[in-house]
Order: C-alpha cells, then structure tokens, then sequence
C-alpha cells in the first residue's frame, strides 16, 4: 500500500472506527431515505426499497454488520417553504392556491423531517457510517443537505448511492460532507467495502466505490453485482409498516428484473443498472411475495422498469399467483408504468384475473418519427389494441404522454393528447426533464448545477424553437381538463358539451366548480383559477391551443366509454 493510501487509511481509522478495540461491538451502519422539496409528493411510492435491499443483503453475506433503514421522508409531515432562486420562472404559472379540478401547483414545500431533526436522530443511532440514498437529480441537494447537517454534530464517513450519484457521481465526491459513493447497484460494493475493516484491504479493491485520495476524487472500475437470484429480499423490518398502504391495505414493491432491454434516449435507467437487462426467476419472485403475504402484506407493486418483456416469465408469476391467493383478496400494481408491446388478449386476461385492477401504458408520443429519433420500439395499431382490449376486461387505464420530447413539435404534442381524448383512458401528462445519464443528454450542453436542479416535471425547464414554456403549461392543464371530462357518468351513450357540463353542474362541488370554469372557458375564451378570493385570471394559459385540441378531437370518450361532442 502507498503513502497515500496509508494516510487515507488514518483517517478511515480515526472517523470510522472500522478497527474497534472490542470485537464485540458490531458495526454500525445507518441508511437514511432523506426528504425532497417540491411542489408535490407522490406518497403511495415512497417505500425506500432499494436500503431495504441493501440491508438485506448485509444481513446474508455481512450478518456482522448492524443496520437500520431510517425513512425520513414518508409520514414525516410537510412544511411550506420558499421557491428557490432556480424556480421562480414558474411564478406566474403557479400563481394561484387553485381549488378547481384543472389546478396545476402553487405552493413549495419541504416533504418529510427536517435537516436538522435527521441529524439529531442519526447522532441518538451512534453509527459508525452513515449512508444517504440519493436517487433523483433535483433532489440531490436534499441528500447532501442531509450530510451536512449529519456532519456538524456527528462526525462519521457519509457514503452516498443511488441513480443521481450513478449520474454524477465526481460532483458527489466533490462536495466536502460525502467521503465516499457507490456507483450502479450498491449489493455487492456495499458488502466489499464493509469487509475492508476485517481485513486491512485496499480501498481500490472495491468495486464501484469513489473516495478521495488527497482532496482529489478517485472512481473504481465498476463490476457485475451479485446474481438476483443470490440476492435475498428486501429486509422491511425497521418500517412502520402502517405508512405504507393503498387503500387501506398494506403495500409493498416488488421487483422481478433489473434494466431495461430498450435504449431509449430519454432514460437513464442503464446509469444505474447497466447495459443488461436481467431477470429473478419465477419462483424467486413467488417465492417473495407468499412470504410478504404472511407478513400481512395485500397489495403489491411491480416496480421494474419493463414488467412484462419476458413474456413465460410474467404468465408464470401471474398463473401462480391466481392459484394460491384467494380471488380479489390481493391486488397487483405496476405503477411504474407497463410498456404496451408486450401485451396481448392471453397476458391482460391474466393480470385481470390476478389482481390487476389499473393498467398504466406508456405511450409517449403517438408521433412514429419522434419515437424512432427517441429509439423507442412503437405501434400506434398495438396500442390502440391493447386499449381496447384492456378496456373490455374492466381495466382503468392511464396513459402516459411526455410534452415537450425536443424532436417534437407543438403539432405533435396537439395529436397524442387529441388521439387520447377519443379513446376511455385518462391522460397521464409530464412535461420532459433532461435526465442526467440519459444518452440524449449527451446531446445538449454539459448540465450544470443549476440544470440537474431543474431536471423535474414541475419546472417547465426545456423549451425549443418548436416551443415555448406556455404551450407545456397549457398542454398539462388541458390534459387535466380532459381528464375532468373523461371522469363523468352519463345515461346517454353520447352527449354534447353543453349537456355533459350541465350534468356535471348537478352534482358535487368539484363537478360544480369544474362546469362553471369550462362554461366561461367555452365562451369567453378565458380560464380562471378557483380561489377562496373568487375567480383569478390563468394569463398563461393559451386557449388557442386548448380549443386546437377539442377541435382535432372532435369527440372525446369517458372511462365507462361514452362520448362527449366537443362541439
């Protein structure tokens, strides 16, 4: 071992205390799923499944090694707090506390415990190393914030892992409060780097990690992680268990694969999990899911990044599952989204009679040019089918667009969302962020600090000379309305606007509130916020482009599959 490295050993010794006087005395390693700040929280996917994995693969191939996952974010509260500097282009778009059905956003807020609350529990842990998961850009602020405020009270190594350091992962080593990362899947790299302490190794040994070698950030080599079938289930035990639920039931996320067979050149999932796509066996995943099932757990989601590729595998997982669990008594999620070319009549009636109950499709565009300049795989016919199909099974479907793909143009975005008003979905709209890891990424200019921040649905960040910031903003709220539309219940199986609005007015204050704001929007040509101070003007707002997408509608379809004529 160099000089070097010797010196950074000392200081390993010292913070760390990986030789400890008493051989009795385990090591202490404290994982933390920090808060995020934005606009809004999804809550029913906040399970800090990856930690949990981590701590059960310790528990397997490190037993030594004492962990506890601590999610300081879900069930922790919410605080408002200030736009940033990097947001307030959006003032004028978020303007108002809208209580209407079409509300976008308004107030900031920081979801889960304070910096300075973590701190002071991860200093009560007494740890000896303390890892944060950081997995999406616009947040990586919050997980470093979460080190900084750890380090000031309690001076211990802060390991850093997950999708954002994956991404960058030398402005994560560079930021004096993390003394090392783990790029890719962490199992494997996790446990090597924990059996140094055992041995006396060199850190350059371990794969994947980053550290610094006097002020300077030095990257391992990466490695293949354990095979996932050597891999044990994710350890839940330090969750309240009550927090996470869908309807009441208890949830929890289950993966069958790692990757994505597909490139396309929006994602970054290859950053993290690398170029292969691989899979659990079957049983494994059943194997899992009969045990959550004595845990008392009843609802599962399927949070791989393609579900339903392997095509025996997925028929196998869902035959076994109706033959071991009572009819109705669990239901199925994949609410990372399914990707509609490997679906047909034979797999939808199997999920149905499983336990799927909503479908999430990810259409994207429905533009075939912009999808083959994306390199995505695509069938507008296969999609319409799977539709219609899924539609006849009783499935809820959403279907997920992105506004604002840099190879479309605003004629482009207008066609997806009219083609998805005519059919019995819901529209599930996302502006485009640029993902750092994402090959088209590469395309643009080297991200800055302040372009990671931004990499969010919320921000409104990238606009074209084929658009501008209005047309997204105008293009989400109109899917909002649609959706709103698509929502009601008629006796007739078609309708006109006038008559689905007068219905509507008949019924709950949502759907009062929701006619009266679309009459005005009809007639005057103007769409106003619903405020507890009266009606505001939404000026951002183009109703030029809304009355574009009712007219290349024409009609648009209910979820019980009636029509609405838009004109």
């Amino acid at each position: 071992m160099g000089a070097s490295l010797r010196a950074a050993w000392v200081v390993i010794h010292r913070i760390l205390t990986f030789y400890r006087q008493s051989e009795h005395t385990p090591l202490k390693l404290l994982l933390i799923q920090p808060p995020i700040r934005d606009f809004y929280d999804t809550q029913i996917r906040l399970q800090p499944l990856g930690l949990c994995m981590l701590k059960g693969a310790l528990k397997q191939f490190l037993p030594s090694v004492e962990v506890k996952v601590r999610d300081c974010h879900r069930g922790r509260g919410r605080k408002t707090i200030a736009l940033p500097d990097e947001l307030v282009h959006l003032r004028d778009y978020y303007r108002y506390p809208d209580q209407s059905p079409f509300c976008s956003f308004h107030h900031y807020y920081h979801f889960g415990a304070s910096f300075e609350e973590i701190a002071r529990e991860a200093a009560g842990e007494k740890p000896d190393l303390v890892g944060i998961s950081s997995l999406f850009s616009p947040y990586h602020g919050e997980a470093l914030a979460c080190a900084r405020e750890i380090k000031k009270i309690c001076p211990v190594p802060i390991l850093m892992g997950g999708a954002h350091v994956s991404a960058s992962p030398i402005s994560t080593l560079n930021d004096p409060n993390v003394d090392f990362i783990i790029r890719g899947e962490g199992e494997k790299p996790l446990v090597e780097f924990l059996k140094i302490h055992g041995s006396g190794g060199s850190l350059q040994a371990v794969p994947n990690l980053g550290f610094k070698r006097h002020g300077r950030a030095l990257l391992n080599p990466m490695e293949e992680n354990y095979p996932l079938d050597a891999l044990p289930s994710p350890d839940f035990s330090d969750l309240d268990k009550g927090l996470y639920r869908c309807k009441g039931k208890r949830l929890c996320f289950i993966t069958t694969s790692r990757g994505c067979p597909h490139r396309c050149a929006f994602c970054s999932v290859r950053t993290t999990f690398g170029p292969a796509y691989r899979r659990r066996s079957p049983d494994k995943v059943l194997e899992e899911i009969r045990s959550r099932y004595e845990e008392g757990y009843r609802t599962f989601d399927f949070e791989d990044d393609n579900l339903s590729f392997h095509r025996e595998d997925f028929k196998k997982i869902l035959q076994a599952v109706i033959h071991d669990f009572p009819q109705g008594d669990v239901e199925l999620l994949a609410m990372n989204g399914l990707f509609y070319l490997s679906l047909d009549a034979e797999i939808l009636t199997l999920m149905a009679q499983a336990g799927f109950r909503h479908l999430d499709l990810s259409l994207v565009s429905a533009n075939q040019g912009v999808l083959k300049a994306l390199r995505r795989p695509h069938s507008l016919e296969k999609f319409l089918d799977v539709v219609s199909t899924a539609r006849d099974l009783g499935f809820h479907i959403v279907s997920y667009q992105i506004l604002g793909l840099p190879p479309e143009t605003l004629e482009d975005m207008v066609h997806t969302m009219a083609l998805l008003a005519t059919l019995p979905v819901l529209i599930g709209a996302s502006v485009f962020y640029l993902s750092p890891g994402a090959p088209l990424a590469e395309t643009f200019p080297e991200m800055s600090p302040e372009d990671r921040f931004k990499a969010r649905s919320t921000a409104m960040a990238v606009e074209t000379e084929r658009f501008c910031r209005d047309d997204l903003y105008t293009l989400f709220v109109t899917a909002r309305i649609l959706n709103f539309l698509k929502g009601l219940h008629f006796e007739k199986e078609a309708v006109t606007m006038q008559e689905a609005l007068d219905a509507a007015a008949g019924k709950g204050s949502r759907e009062k509130i929701g006619a009266e704001l679309l009459k005005i929007l009809l007639t005057d040509k103007h769409l106003y916020a619903h405020t507890s101070m009266g009606l505001k003007p939404l000026p951002r707002f183009r109703p030029d482009l809304f009355f574009r997408v009712m007219t290349k509608a024409a009609s648009l379809r209910t979820l019980q599959g009636q029509w609405i004529r838009s004109s």
